[in-house]
């Protein structure tokens, strides 16, 4: 780099130039349209101020009357005050009218809702389950069946709490929220200023803040000096926005620089800060996704123990004739075996121990459901201030234009002198580090006079002696416009055209330009006027993206995950970003969410518009949260990305909200999963965790209905055949342990899919039913020689209490070879429901296989020593317990030929199905139409209301009795923010008017 102290040759000065020396006025001045300069003019109200008050309803047309740009005379005359703030009485009224500046939270008693997770049709049936053995079961002169409610009651309880802990620990988006609001602050009342409590703001009240504070209420401005707000955690935008007499500041943003007064135009849920929680925090009754998946689940279980139920009835009853309390006991056990009712609870610790896991790759996940969710995400919308850029202004020093002798380096050097090494503002912080040295900034000169940008200059300028020459130097920089008009050595028309252009394009690609310009001084008084200023360079200011983002986007990509960008900065920026991030620049204005496509373009609808873009800019939390909820009408699953309190209500939304390293309460609360380390490559570790977490649940639930099929049909069979009446208690105790050993598919290795995963129920119950059947005919074959030969006795000599055939089909030791036999092989399905090969070609976890062992050794002991009276089994010989453990290998050996059986045929008849429905789809779109596909098996059963956790009689219950309180949402709230400000407040003032019209 050439050092800036060498002496530069100076460029031809305005006046030498033959182009320059055309008449002043003969020139038009040029118009530098530099980026993100553009401004709205102040407005006047359209309706004659005095009649506003006797009219509300003319406050509900933005046309007429709009508090964020309105002139602030008219500000004061809506809302009914002046400079000298309200008195003490005014502002207690209003606060009675308005309600205190503060989020109102829901609280939920916790008892409520730990019985919430006893309400689904899953519990249902368990609870009828242990009413039918308490109550009902009062026949034939017996007691009630103590045990068997005692174990159904167990279940459920254990259920229930893990279901509650979860619940209860997930984070509050809407206290968090609120914990964000400004505390204090400063007021004036009664002509004076005072430190109130920011709770107590109402509109109409004077407020002042000072660098540091944050805004405490939605105001305009009324005084400013030298005003830098941040807002970039509210919009978005990533660089602080200065703020001039007439401005608004929103709630809960940061002031960077300079003290500022202002009057209340809006408090509480009312504001933007209000809007973003009020979203987070309305009441949603759509229910989760696995909440719709168990209700499919359940329906198919439901459906199953139902038809064999009524069976039961008419065959037991009218054509056996069996007595009340002995069917009853046969019905019970299709009730307790049939119901998989632990299944929530496994699938819940299952997400528990994926959580735990997923935090060694610092994913810290606030609510286990959204893991399962994660592995299905088709779609990730990312914010990008902050997640996929660093949210730092930084110098793009690849862009630096020159325009003079000086090289790139130098530009940059000479820049960084004009910029402030303490205190600094975002520009000055960008422009010192990108010397890399910041020392730099100061090294080899002293400085003598600096002044800082200020709105009305617009730049900054540095006077400083050269200590190598001695020579006083002087360099400015900032907005174009204004640097031009003072370089007088190299203003002519060629200069002019190229920084023209290169301002243009800066404009058009997002950069921010920052020009530089150089002048020498004569004599030793930094206070004399310069040789002229020379114009040497434009500078390119950007929020850079994260180092690691690109290479996780491509990741996502190759995951099946479709990226799309969602920000409040501005269209230009977010294009730039784009394409530095391989996304693609095909991105929206805000705008098109309302107006929808344009008439005859390539979309039919907005949805379309919606699957097709990579991103949308300048879009405000509303807007956010629309296309969240649009891509999920489409039958995708979406993730959302944010760090601000602008991203909170879309992160709440989301299927999946993904609060990325660094931020604020507000995102974090609303998120389900928060990042701890920088960037979102921890997304693709969570992406592929979750997919390890979601195949252990496929297993799981292909299992657990096999076992529903395999009671049901096998005891239904058993009592029509041979009028077997199992023990009711031995079935719970089969589903005691057997939930036991499969909680340890939480830690089993399985390998993730690289597409998105979706629960393919039909694929799921087409193997349940293929497994069920045949451990059902294993069973019933094992019996039926048992009753009918004396095939056992024959070959090995084994009895019942001394004969070779049982005393009957309910001989004591009959239960119980049953209960071993269906003990041993339903646990033993799992190894081949685990597995996509032979089961002996995927290694079970050591867990599964130690739970498994330690589960059949006490299912073998019960066998041997089990003679318990009241649930009618009793011990069985060695030899029994081998033949069954013999008889249990010999039919397990082909389960996995069944599995590559079902595959050939009917999932792979399914499969081609499915493939054609694609097929179709694309050809459609080929011929000029969109195909808007739909993620597999997501159609919700009719009965998936019934499965939230959160029924609505639980909620009007709490209501009722007076447990906590529910956020108001209003229909307007989902309009753009400041039409709001004008209706609550204009429209309230009008109906309590504190003085009367003139």
């Amino acid at each position: 780099m050439s050092k800036p102290n060498v002496e530069k040759e100076p460029g031809p000065r305005g006046e030498e130039s033959p182009i320059a020396q055309t008449p002043p006025e003969a020139k038009k001045k040029r118009e530098y349209k530099d980026f993100g300069h553009e401004e709205d003019k102040p407005t006047h109200a359209n309706v004659d101020m005095s009649l506003i008050e006797l009219k509300a309803e003319d406050l509900y047309d933005k046309e007429k009357v709009d508090l964020e740009t309105i002139v602030i005379e008219d500000v004061f005359k809506l809302l009914q005050c002046d400079e000298n703030g309200l008195n003490t009485e005014e502002a207690h009224r209003r606060i009675e009218l308005f309600g205190p500046n503060k989020l109102e939270q829901e609280e939920q008693n916790a008892f409520l809702q730990f019985l919430s997770f006893m309400w689904n049709p899953l519990s249902w049936v368990m609870e009828g389950a242990a009413l039918v053995a308490i109550v009902l079961s009062n026949g034939d002169h017996q007691p009630p069946d103590w045990p068997d409610f005692l174990g159904i009651v167990l279940l459920l309880f254990i259920n229930s709490t893990i279901g509650f802990y979860e619940e209860r620990n997930a984070g509050n988006a809407v206290k968090a929220l609120m914990d964000s609001l400004a505390p204090k602050a400063k007021v004036k009342r009664n002509g004076t200023w005072s430190e109130i409590e920011s709770a107590d703001l109402v509109p109409g009240d004077m407020v002042s803040f000072k660098i540091g504070d944050i805004v405490p209420a939605d105001c305009r401005l009324t005084e400013a000096i030298n005003v830098s707000i941040d807002q970039a955690a509210l919009t978005g935008e990533s660089l602080p926005q200065s703020k001039k007499v007439g401005d608004q500041c929103f709630s809960g943003s940061t002031c960077k620089q300079g003290e500022a007064e202002g009057v209340v135009i809006s408090t509480g849920a009312n504001t933007f800060f209000g809007r973003a929680a009020s979203l987070v925090g309305q009441d949603d009754d759509t229910t989760g996704h696995l909440q719709k998946i168990l209700a499919q689940i359940g329906s198919f279980c439901l459906v199953s123990i139902g038809i064999f139920v009524v069976a039961e009835i008419l065959v037991l009853y009218a054509g056996f004739h069996y007595t009340y309390r002995r069917g009853l006991n046969n019905i019970l056990v299709l009730l307790i075996g049939g119901i998989p009712i632990a299944m929530p609870t496994v699938l819940s610790v299952t997400l528990a121990v994926g959580a735990q896991q997923l935090a060694k790759h610092k994913a810290i996940v606030t609510r286990i459901t959204a893991i399962e969710e994660l592995a299905g995400v088709t779609i990730l919308c990312s914010d990008k201030t902050g997640t996929l850029t660093t949210n730092k202004l930084t110098i793009d020093r690849a862009t630096i234009r020159t325009y003079g002798p000086f090289s790139a380096d130098d530009v940059m050097l000479l820049a960084a002198y004009a910029s402030r090494t303490e205190n600094q503002d975002a520009i000055d912080a960008s422009v010192v580090s990108a010397l890399g040295d910041v020392s730099r900034a100061r090294a080899g000169i002293k400085l003598l006079d600096f002044k800082p940008f200020n709105p009305v200059d617009k730049r900054t300028e540095i006077t400083y002696r050269e200590e190598s020459s001695g020579k006083l130097k002087r360099v400015t920089k900032g907005m174009t416009g204004i640097i031009i008009e003072l370089c007088t050595r190299n203003k002519t028309d060629e200069i002019e055209n190229k920084l023209e252009a290169d301002v243009e394009e800066f404009a058009t690609r997002g950069l921010r330009a920052l020009a530089v310009a150089y002048e020498e001084l004569d004599g030793d008084d930094p206070e004399v006027e310069g040789n002229g200023f020379e114009l040497i360079g434009l500078l390119a200011i950007f929020d850079p993206p994260r180092e690691d983002t690109k290479q996780t986007i491509d990741d996502a990509i190759a995951l099946g995950v479709k990226v799309k960008m969602v920000t409040g900065d501005q269209l230009a920026i977010a294009k730039e970003t784009g394409r530095r991030l391989g996304l693609g620049d095909h991105m929206y204005p805000a705008k098109v969410l309302k107006d929808g496509p344009a008439p005859g373009g390539k979309h039919m609808n907005l949805d379309e518009m919606i699957l097709d873009a990579d991103g949308f800019a300048g879009v405000f939390p509303e807007h956010k949260y629309e296309i969240v909820k649009r891509l999920q009408g489409l039958g995708h699953l979406c993730a959302m990305t944010g760090d601000g309190a602008n991203d909170a209500p879309a992160l709440s939304r989301a299927n999946v909200g993904i609060a990325v390293e660094g931020a604020t309460d507000a995102a974090r609360g609303a998120a389900d999963i928060v990042l701890t380390e920088p960037g979102l490559s921890t997304i693709v570790h969570a992406i592929r965790g979750s997919r390890i977490i979601f195949q252990r649940m496929r297993n799981y639930s292909i299992y657990a209905c096999a076992v529903t099929i395999r009671i049901v049909v096998c005891f239904a069979i058993l009592a029509f055949a041979f009028r077997f009446d199992f023990p009711p208690f031995m079935v719970l105790i089969i589903a005691l342990l057997n939930d036991g050993t499969i909680m340890t598919l939480s830690v089993d290795r399985v390998l993730p899919s690289m597409t998105p995963d979706a629960w393919d129920l039909a694929e799921i119950f087409s193997y349940a039913v293929a497994y069920g059947l045949y451990l059902t005919a294993s069973t019933v074959a094992l019996v039926a020689i048992i009753l009918k030969t004396s095939f056992f006795y024959d070959n090995f000599g084994v009895t019942f209490n001394g004969l070779a055939y049982p005393s009957g089909s309910n001989d004591a030791q009959l239960h119980t070879i049953v209960y071993l036999q269906v003990a041993i092989i339903s646990q033993a399905l799992i190894f081949v429901t685990r597995s996509h090969g032979f089961f002996f070609m995927e290694r079970p976890s050591v867990a599964l296989m130690v739970a498994f062992c330690i589960a059949q050794l006490i299912s073998s002991i019960i066998a041997a020593y089990g003679n318990w009276g009241f649930t009618e089994i009793q011990g069985i010989s060695g030899g029994w317990i081998g033949i069954v453990w013999v008889w249990n290998i010999v039919w397990f050996a082909p389960l996995d030929w069944i599995k590559f059986a079902m595959k050939a045929t009917v999932i792979k008849r399914m499969r081609e199905r499915h493939d054609r429905k694609v097929a179709a789809a694309a050809v459609q779109a080929s011929e000029g139409g969109f195909p808007i596909t739909r993620t597999q098996s997501r159609a919700a059963s009719i009965h998936e209301s019934m499965y939230s956790n959160r029924v609505s009689f639980i909620r009007r219950a709490a209501r009722k009795v007076g447990f906590g309180r529910k956020i108001a949402m209003k229909p307007e709230e989902l309009q753009r923010f400041s039409s709001i400000q004008a209706q609550r407040t204009g429209a309230t003032l009008a109906r309590n008017p504190s003085r009367t019209a003139a």
